[in-house]
């Protein structure tokens, strides 16, 4: 047989062809386990390599569900956690043997729900909204469509999907007894304007355990979840006499804004001088300047528990399970420790 290099994809009509084969004999040769002879496969597959041909597992996979792509739907998928979750993940998929559409909904909501509608097109086996604000209208769609939907960190959004969450409530009540332990007494908890669930939570249940310890405790919204806003948050409330000497931050980015801030256009020493704590442990939360104290998510078993959503196939656990994990905390050098408190009375106190 006469091989000759193409450029560009062939059929498997021109494969056959060139093998001297049958049409079937070229599907039998792709398919696992299907009966064909080894001189048939030899040949197919010496001419499967010279015409460059691939089979076309998405349009053999329609009908089967594992076959088909899976869907990621989120915004702001260059800040850091987002990367992360992002990369976590697609590996994690990949290693399952699915294949990833990834939708990016950071732009025009048209766009983005031309681009949702592409997926159902393709009939996206499943859906897996990230950590963000995707439209609540295009996860609404996705759940019309009868789609296997998984949420992460958007608990009690939406019915008929499954949710991956973290406990806040430990997480957050640990946060305010680590600044009391540090003699805090001016708390501020530094937020978003983008106002998600996973935010939104973080913030309302440090300020519920604020209240239970009787401390006051200030919320600032100075921008988007950004380095920046951390920045501009701090020479917003580091200016006044009675700054705040304890602060979570609702994400690490902002964390790292506020605290460069603090220490730069501020000479403020952290922790002596201000507590910073952050949420989500990010790569630069464990950097030499800024060695932040922070909550990890455990993207490992979180992701875990998504790939064993969706390899499940007993149809009445598909959708509407809620998982809740446990966000660890990781103690580095932003907080004090009781031992290293200043001898001299906290102010008010």
């Amino acid at each position: 047989m006469s091989i000759l290099k193409q450029k560009g994809a062939a059929s498997a009509a021109e494969v056959a062809r060139l093998a001297g084969v049958s049409r079937s004999a070229v599907s039998r040769t792709f398919t696992p386990g299907a009966s064909v002879s080894k001189d048939t496969r030899q040949r197919v597959l010496e001419a499967a390599k010279a015409l460059n041909y691939h089979v076309n597992h998405l349009a053999r996979g329609l009908s089967n569900e594992r076959s088909r792509p899976v869907c990621l739907l989120g915004a702001n998928l260059n800040a850091p956690y987002q990367a992360r979750l992002l990369d976590t993940l697609t590996q994690r998929l990949q290693q399952a043997g699915r294949a990833v559409m990834v939708i990016n909904t950071s732009g025009l909501e048209a766009d983005a729900d031309a681009a949702l509608r592409q997926t159902l097109n393709y009939r996206a086996s499943a859906t897996i909204v990230l950590s963000g604000t995707p439209q609540a209208s295009l996860v609404e769609t996705c759940v019309n469509s009868g789609q296997h939907v998984i949420l992460v960190n958007r608990a009690g959004q939406f019915e008929g999907a499954d949710h991956i969450s973290l406990d806040y409530s430990s997480s957050m009540f640990d946060a305010l007894y680590m600044l009391k332990q540090a003699g805090c007494r001016r708390l501020a908890v530094v937020s978003s304007t983008i106002q998600s669930p996973s935010l939104l939570g973080r913030e309302n249940i440090f300020l519920e355990a604020a209240q239970e310890a009787k401390i006051k405790c200030h919320v600032y919204h100075c921008g988007s979840t950004s380095y920046q806003t951390g920045v501009d948050t701090a020479r917003q409330i580091l200016v006044s006499r009675n700054r705040p000497d304890g602060v979570f931050c609702v994400t690490d980015l902002i964390a790292c804004g506020f605290m460069d801030a603090a220490r730069q256009e501020f000479n403020l020493n952290i922790p002596d001088d201000i507590c910073v704590i952050g949420f989500d442990n990010i790569e630069q939360a464990g950097w030499l300047s800024y060695q932040l104290t922070t909550f990890g998510q455990p993207l490992e078993d979180m992701t875990n528990a998504i790939i064993e959503r969706l390899e499940n196939t007993d149809a009445s656990k598909q959708s509407g399970e809620a998982l809740l994990f446990q966000a660890p905390l990781i103690w580095r050098q932003t907080v004090r420790s009781q031992n290293n408190l200043n001898k001299s009375p906290v102010e008010g106190e």
